[in-house]
């Protein structure tokens, strides 16, 4: 089977045209249609069912598509492996990360690591901790900065450092002007936290347990800003990493003194699976950082 015939199966399944496929692999339309039917012909079986005008994967297709992302990503794990090796001074190292993390840490984390290390390239891919997941087994990264370390089995992962969260309320809060504030007298809060598949929506639920409530939800979102952002204007509270980067907050952060509240901040890769030198160096980089990284709960 072809790459570019592997690269069609896959852009068809994943919704292109057959007409934006060939854009993709750089042939005609027809070809493009003879070579998905020869694939067809190859397993036996037919791969898609049209659908109106477009194109669905059958059962047999669904079950071809992580077989062929596995073969596509290994063979160009390979082609970067080789070209590792032909330029030991550049590489291609693909990273996915949490959102907050992208205002500091990971800028800082690849500006040190080119600073010996100018060649590398970078791909970078935010998103939630259950995306994070996904894009490694996937295969469409190499590392992923989390907020939650993943459950052993398939990845591994090492904690870099403990992040604190901060209790972030309203401006015109009774607790406002305060430095400090107990969790517990927020039982009767309305909270602003993020989607379930958020590490960050784990630790909040977890620490309002520890400390005897449930918290109510008043608004799910997927990003920390917009969290914050709401909780400034007034929607209820908050439990939020400070804001780094230059940002100024949007609503008063208070240091929570009845409980640890931390999340954790780690580094995860798929177990069995040889990191190109590139990608190696640049885990092998994070971790040593890490240890250097002091992040305040004062």
């Amino acid at each position: 089977m072809e790459l570019d015939t592997i690269r069609a199966f896959l852009a068809v399944a994943d919704g292109s045209t057959v007409t934006e496929t060939a854009d993709l692999v750089h042939r005609t339309q027809p070809a493009v249609s003879r070579a998905l039917a020869r694939l067809e012909r190859d397993v036996g079986t037919p791969l898609f069912q049209r659908v109106g005008r477009g194109l669905v994967l059958t059962p047999a297709g669904r079950e071809l598509v992580h077989h062929a992302r596995e073969t596509l990503d290994s063979y160009e794990r390979g082609v970067r492996s080789v070209q590792d090796i032909t330029a030991p001074d550049g590489g291609f190292v693909p990273v996915a990360f949490l959102h907050t993390l992208g205002t500091w840490l990971v800028p800082e984390l690849i500006r040190t690591f080119r600073a010996r290390r100018p060649q590398v390239r970078f791909d970078l891919r935010q998103h939630g901790d259950a995306g994070l997941v996904d894009d490694l087994l996937g295969g469409a990264v190499d590392l992923a900065i989390t907020g939650d370390l993943p459950e052993p089995g398939q990845l591994e992962s090492r904690r870099l450092f403990l992040e604190p969260l901060r209790l972030v309320v309203p401006p015109d809060h009774r607790l406002a002007a305060r430095r400090t504030a107990r969790l517990a007298d927020m039982a009767d809060e309305q909270f602003i936290v993020l989607k379930p598949g958020f590490s960050l929506r784990a630790v909040t639920e977890d620490l309002c347990a520890e400390v005897g409530f449930t918290p109510r939800i008043g608004f799910e979102g997927e990003e920390v800003e917009t969290l914050r952002g709401l909780v400034s204007a007034g929607l209820g509270v908050a439990l939020l990493p400070e804001p780094r980067g230059g940002a100024s907050p949007a609503a008063p952060s208070l240091r929570v003194k009845d409980v640890r509240a931390f999340r954790e901040i780690g580094l995860a890769w798929v177990r069995d699976r040889t990191l190109p030198p590139a990608s190696a160096h640049f885990r092998e980089h994070v971790l040593r950082t890490s240890r250097k990284i002091h992040v305040s709960d004062t």
